[in-house]
């Protein structure tokens, strides 16, 4: 089986990624130039009637030409963009002849984000984080159940909080954490125990235990506070709290079991395994290839062939590479360091102006941007200066992997508001609750690189394999669910303060917290009768429970339809 980062870095799909969004964008170019606008006149007299709607009734219009009066007449309403593309008037006044070719825009797009998304989170976020933990000297353990615990949960967690900041749809981001969770604890410990079932595989006790049980406590408190149907900054900051509590239980089990054995820790696998933490570094079946810093080119017959691929290559690269500081051995560049440090500035003022602008209506001023150039000036004169072409800096390295860190942590969340963005637009479009595509598109893609990587380790990786998929399929769960939800519940509750947060009303999360909660007694009552043993019982159990949920939940909501 392919590991994770083998597709990442697949040339055919980053090619066939990189093609499509230049097409798209010359698609946008094109159309927004040449094709005539439609005249909002007569008709937007009465369309113009309902201008104090504020849900999008975009459906009560039949055909794309009133749709689209509808939406330019309409900027204010629910049908307006809470991204940086209107998706709607794309589909409904660009694509409007021709449904096929929205259709098409929409999910070739959904798919380029999904892959920036998650390469961003693999390339840029990962590697700072585990740089910083080495050089911070943290043990794995800590190493394992803060830092690298981030790195793998990135996208559930900045898709649940774009969802309750900046979109405005927390259904979506309660969802997608709930549906990931849903999908990693069951659908991948259901296939790993159904695959290795014949080698009787056992897994540590203790640590299963721990983890399951405080996953079932979350979840009970997120339950609890769904009932109350809103949240305080208090609770919210002690249901975040629930993972530091678990870290500390985590440490307290690391020392017993120190003292118990009276031996020294050290950062190896094995220590990891007895502690249940799921260590970045081990998710694949094999290494990574290294990446340089740009496309490498071979030298033989086909080098002018090789300059065309790298030319594919750049429209997704480029960008990221040019505003997120690397300092790595493998993936040194001089000028992309100095080029980083002198852009970021400017895409962190846009990010800001743009937030900002989105929130209060104002936007920000040339002072800021001149502000931003003066200081990237300085930071790209300073990096010039003090780094060499051959080698990364030894010295003043906290501060390239901090901003690294920062700037991997503002992609990763310009590209999640887009893809949340996207998937509301997609359920108005596609007459479906934004929530149900959070639970199952969003969910499913941010796992899938969990039952990838979790799978192939299990299988290949032996019992040491089997150990650390499992306690990675429980442990990466939980920390999205109480870090996304924790940190997007805080976020909410101090912008309502002192009131509290309402929680978007969803009877659907109780029937999905039923089944996950279902799934986690399961795993808890079969594998101790087991004897810890991962097996086709375990394995199938868990699989029919989630396909229960998934056909219940979608013959729901085609049935029910999208109302509004």
């Amino acid at each position: 089986m392919a590991s994770f980062s083998s597709i990442f870095h697949s040339r055919k799909l980053i090619i066939f990624l990189n093609t499509s969004l230049t097409s798209l964008l010359a698609f946008l170019l094109i159309t927004s130039t040449f094709l005539p606008s439609f005249e909002l006149q007569g008709e937007k007299l009465i369309i113009g009637a309902q201008a104090g709607a504020i849900s999008c009734k975009i459906h009560d219009y039949e055909d794309h030409n009133t749709k689209c009066l509808y939406l330019k007449s309409h900027t204010s309403s629910a049908c307006s963009s809470k991204g940086y593309i209107n998706y709607l008037q794309i589909f409904y006044c660009t694509c409007g002849h021709s449904p096929l070719l929205g259709y098409s825009f929409l999910f070739l797009w959904l798919a380029i984000l999904f892959y920036l998304l998650a390469n961003t989170a693999a390339e840029y976020f990962c590697s700072s984080l585990e740089s910083l933990s080495t050089l911070l000297k943290l043990s794995p353990t800590i190493a394992g159940v803060t830092l690298l615990s981030l790195g793998n949960g990135a996208p559930d967690v900045f898709s649940s909080i774009v969802s309750f900041t900046s979109s405005g749809n927390g259904g979506v981001g309660l969802n997608s954490v709930l549906g990931g969770a849903f999908v990693v604890s069951n659908v991948v410990v259901g296939v790993i125990s159904t695959l290795i079932s014949s080698h009787e595989v056992a897994i540590e006790k203790s640590s299963f235990i721990r983890d399951v049980c405080f996953f079932l406590f979350s979840l009970a408190s997120l339950l609890l506070i769904l009932v109350v149907g809103e949240i305080t900054l208090w609770v919210a900051i002690l249901f975040l709290s629930i993972y530091i509590l678990y870290v500390c239980v985590v440490l307290f089990m690391q020392f017993y079991s120190k003292k118990q054995n009276n031996v020294s820790l050290k950062p190896s696998t094995l220590d990891s395994l007895e502690n249940g933490v799921p260590l970045l570094g081990y998710v694949d079946d094999q290494e990574p290839p290294p990446v340089s810093s740009k496309p490498s080119f071979p030298l033989e017959d086909h080098h002018q062939e090789s300059k065309v691929l790298h030319l594919l290559e750049l429209p997704l690269y480029l960008p990221r590479r040019l505003t997120i500081p690397v300092v790595s051995e493998e993936k040194w560049s001089k000028p992309f360091a100095v080029a980083s440090v002198s852009l970021s500035p400017i895409l962190l003022t846009t990010l800001f102006n743009t937030q900002r602008q989105k929130k209060f209506g104002s936007s920000g001023n040339l002072v800021s941007y001149f502000a931003a150039g003066l200081v990237g000036i300085v930071l790209g004169n300073l990096a010039f200066v003090n780094t060499n072409s051959s080698s990364p800096p030894k010295k003043w390295l906290f501060p390239w992997l901090a901003g690294g860190f920062l700037m991997s942590v503002t992609w990763t969340y310009i590209i999640a508001e887009e893809l949340v963005s996207l998937l509301v637009s997609m359920g108005y479009i596609l007459g479906i609750d934004p929530s149900v595509l959070g639970l199952t598109l969003l969910a499913w893609g941010n796992s899938v690189g969990d039952l990838i990587t979790n799978v192939a380790m299990a299988v290949n990786g032996g019992p040491d394999g089997a150990q650390v998929a499992i306690s990675g399929c429980y442990a990466g769960p939980m920390f999205n669910t109480l870090l996304g939800l924790g940190v997007s519940f805080v976020i909410s509750a101090w912008d309502s303060y002192p009131s509290s947060y309402v929680i978007p009303g969803d009877g659907s999360l109780y029937e999905t917290l039923g089944f996950l909660m279902a799934g986690l007694v399961w795993a808890l009552v079969v594998l101790p009768w087991k004897g810890m043993k991962l097996d086709s019982v375990l394995g199938v159990g868990l699989l029919c429970i989630y396909l229960c949920f998934l056909v219940l939940r979608l013959c729901r909501a085609v049935g029910g339809g999208f109302g509004l």
